[in-house]
């Protein structure tokens, strides 16, 4: 069993900034990719940024340049740093992870959701 917990979320002005964490415990051999999503109401959950086990990334274009994805092998735990956020940064954000149980098992699985609203 393998779970993913969020933290870092909450209320936070235009313009302003927050740091998300991500720390994934339990019966884990390796994680591979590790990645942010996030879900307003009403729309699909999209990606935001994903990072590989040798740290390389990939970000949607609406966060580029604002956002920056990282992670801690060693600690199982990935991070989002974003900076300038903006009212349409609003959203739950969830984290997911492609993790090796085992020897050949091997599944992706979600954190809780932490919500992030940007408003003043």
């Amino acid at each position: 069993q393998v779970q993913l917990v969020e933290s870092g979320g909450g209320l936070v002005q235009p313009g302003g900034s927050l740091t998300l964490s991500c720390a994934a415990s339990g019966s884990i051999s390796s994680i591979y990719d590790m990645g942010w999503y996030r879900q307003a109401p009403g729309k699909r959950r999209d990606l935001v940024a994903t990072i590989t086990s040798g740290g390389s990334t990939i970000y949607a274009d609406s966060v580029k340049g604002r956002f920056t994805i990282s992670r801690d092998n060693a600690r199982n735990t990935v991070y989002l740093q974003m900076n300038s956020l903006k009212p349409e940064d609003t959203a739950v954000y969830y984290c997911n992870g492609d993790v090796r149980t085992g020897v050949i098992a091997r599944s992706r699985y979600w954190g809780q959701g932490t919500q992030v609203t940007v408003s003043s």
